[in-house]
Order: C-alpha cells, then sequence, then structure tokens
C-alpha cells in the first residue's frame, strides 16, 4: 500500500473521477461534504488542506482529506463548517488509522462528525451520535405524510403560520435556487446578526469562509434558497448538493417576521424544491433543533474522537480539548442543558451588546 500527499489543486481529473466512484461504493459517502468539491473549495481559502491518496495494487483504494496545524494537529476539512467526515474508501478497506496519519505527518486526528461505520477509525470513538436526514425519494406527498404522522403538531403549526404569513404580508413563493449575490449577502448579514443575538462566534467575521460560500454559490454546488412573502424575502437556506443529496448548511430569516417561523416554512418548502429538482435527502446535521425529529426518515451514525500517536503535539492538543469536549458533549446530549446553555449565551449577548 503507498500513500501520497497532495494539494487538491494537483489532483487530476483521472482522480476526481476515482472519488467519485468511490463515493458512489456507499449511501452516506455521497455526502457533500465529502465530495471533491468541498475539498477543492476549501483548499482554494486555506493553505493547510491536503489529501492523502491511498493505491493498492496500483489502483487508488481511498482518499483522505485533512488540514494539518501546528505541531501536526490534523482536523477534517473545513473543520466547523461540516457535519459529514471521514475517508472515501469502499467498505472493507484494510488501513492502520495512525500509519495513515504518520504518511500525513500528522500527530492528532480530531474528528467530531466522522461516519461511524469507518473501520479504520473505530477503535478511536469516544461519542456516537446521529444525524438525521429527510428522506424525499417517494415524493412530496409521502415526505409530508410521514411528517403529518410523526409529528402532527408541527406540521399543523407550520401550514397554519404559512397561510397566516401568505394573508398578513403577501402571497408566497419558493424560489429553489437563487443565482442573485445579494440574496447571499442577505442571508450573512441575518446569520451574522443571529450569531451576535445569541452569543455565538460569527463565523462570517472571517474572510475566508465569506469567499467560500460566494465560490460555492458561483459555481452552482452550493444551493440557495429564498422564501418570499409577496416582494419580501422572510428566509433563506444555502445548501451544498452532490448528485441527489442536499447537505443543509446555513439557514437563517429576517427576525421582523419571526412570529410566522419563516425559517420553519422555509425547511417544508425546501423539501418539496428538492423534489422537484432530483434531490433524494437532505443531511439536517446534528443539533439540538427538536423539529428536526418529525422531518427525519432515517438517521446516519457519526462519532467524536481522535486517532493520536505518539508526540508532543498529540499531548498539547489532548490538554487544551479533552476537558471542552466534554462539557460540550455534556450539553448536546441533554435537551434541558441545551436549553440552559443557550439562555446562557443569549443573556451574555444582550449584556454585551449594552455595553457596546
Amino acid at each position: 500500500m503507498r500513500i501520497s500527499i497532495v494539494p487538491p489543486a494537483d489532483l487530476g481529473a483521472a482522480e476526481i473521477a476515482r472519488w467519485r466512484a468511490l463515493q458512489a461504493t456507499a449511501r452516506d459517502l455521497g455526502n457533500p461534504f465529502l465530495a471533491p468539491e468541498f475539498t477543492l473549495g476549501v483548499g482554494r481559502f486555506r493553505d493547510d488542506v491536503r489529501v492523502a491518496v491511498v493505491e493498492d495494487g496500483g489502483t487508488i483504494a481511498a482518499f483522505f482529506p485533512y488540514e494539518r496545524g501546528p505541531l501536526g494537529i490534523g482536523h477534517p476539512v473545513g473543520f466547523g463548517l461540516t457535519d459529514l467526515q471521514g475517508i472515501v474508501a469502499a467498505d472493507g478497506l484494510e488501513l492502520d488509522a495512525r500509519d495513515l496519519l504518520r504518511a500525513c505527518g500528522l500527530a492528532v486526528w480530531d474528528f467530531d462528525h466522522l461516519l461511524a461505520r469507518q473501520a479504520p477509525f473505530a477503535p478511536f470513538h469516544t461519542v456516537l451520535r446521529k444525524e438525521p436526514v429527510m428522506e424525499l425519494a417517494e415524493g412530496f406527498d409521502a415526505f409530508e405524510a410521514h411528517l403529518r404522522q410523526s409529528a402532527p403538531k408541527t406540521h399543523k403549526t407550520i401550514r397554519y403560520k404559512e397561510r397566516k404569513l401568505g394573508r398578513d404580508v403577501g402571497e408566497l413563493r419558493y424560489e429553489f435556487a437563487s443565482a442573485d449575490p445579494a440574496d447571499l449577502r442577505r442571508l450573512m448579514d441575518w446569520k451574522s446578526d443571529q450569531y451576535n443575538r445569541t452569543g455565538r462566534t460569527d463565523r462570517f467575521a472571517r474572510p475566508w469562509i465569506v469567499s467560500l460560500l460566494e465560490h460555492f454559490h458561483a459555481t452552482g454546488f452550493g444551493v440557495l434558497s429564498v422564501l418570499w412573502a409577496g416582494d419580501t424575502p422572510v428566509s433563506t437556506h444555502l445548501g451544498l448538493r452532490s448528485g441527489a443529496v442536499m447537505a443543509g448548511w446555513f439557514p437563517a430569516y429576517d427576525t421582523a417576521f419571526g412570529k410566522y417561523s419563516p425559517g420553519m416554512i422555509g425547511h417544508l418548502r425546501l423539501a418539496e424544491g428538492c423534489i422537484g429538482h432530483g434531490v433524494a435527502e437532505i443531511a439536517m446535521g446534528r443539533g439540538g433543533k427538536e423539529f428536526k425529529e418529525g422531518f427525519k426518515g432515517r438517521e446516519i451514525p457519526i462519532a467524536e474522537g481522535r486517532v493520536a500517536r505518539r508526540a508532543p503535539g498529540a499531548a498539547v492538543h489532548w490538554a487544551r480539548t479533552a476537558p471542552l469536549n466534554r462539557a460540550r458533549g455534556a450539553v448536546l446530549d441533554n435537551p434541558a442543558l441545551y436549553k440552559r446553555a443557550d439562555r446562557v449565551l443569549k443573556t451574555y449577548a444582550r449584556m454585551r451588546g449594552r455595553s457596546a
């Protein structure tokens, strides 16, 4: 087995075609976060992105995209922005994870949304969770019937507020794929306001993330959907699409219309729009949104953990991250703690706003 390390931009057409072929060997490998477009896109704006190309018997058997930081600290590509991570390889690949890290020059590889079924990393899981997926292959009527049965109150509320929004503001119109850069700028403004309002870190304060979204939007890998009430945009969503799979990514809405729950309406309209454009499922990402339980049709097992070699960088990384990861995990796994933490962050944001 031979492992070579290359920048994403050095991958040729044959390597990209092989990457896509390996994605097609398993359902969840088709996720956009595991597509070559995602790694190539992040690699345009970060110089620490690399791809390990694993060859076995003269044939490429796997692609392992990663970021390499100081002291050999490694992360999945787009760490903090991605809801699914892993090695792109067919099942049955026999590969020692620590040997892979050695070839990549990594002391440690930290993951938090790893495909749990990938055998090379299974011994290094510390926490197992599940990512909900909306299944749309049977059409919108079947999807809505599932939602009506699994979450009748949620479905009734969405449809009621949808009608009320149309009456109060204007006839609703859903644009599945807007090419207008102004719509993307609006989404980022709304999202930045949400981050600041709720005490979170504003991702769009980082220029490279703004450039990444602009790139994905311009190339069509990012699908920007807009819900309009009359001539007024009320909610938006930027998802990533790879073939028949969409990954939910950045939803946002105008808080002036918050009483109508435009984000919830947008999710239902997104499902309908995806079905009309050949998308069979939407991976929603893990998280504390209770409405996802009603929308989901299946789940993807994912894992948190770290692969480490005997190296100084691995020890430093563990000391810095282990306590924080345990605390964050406890909050994510406990709905009551999650709500309490959310309230604390919002209170902090209000106090910060008053002192500014």
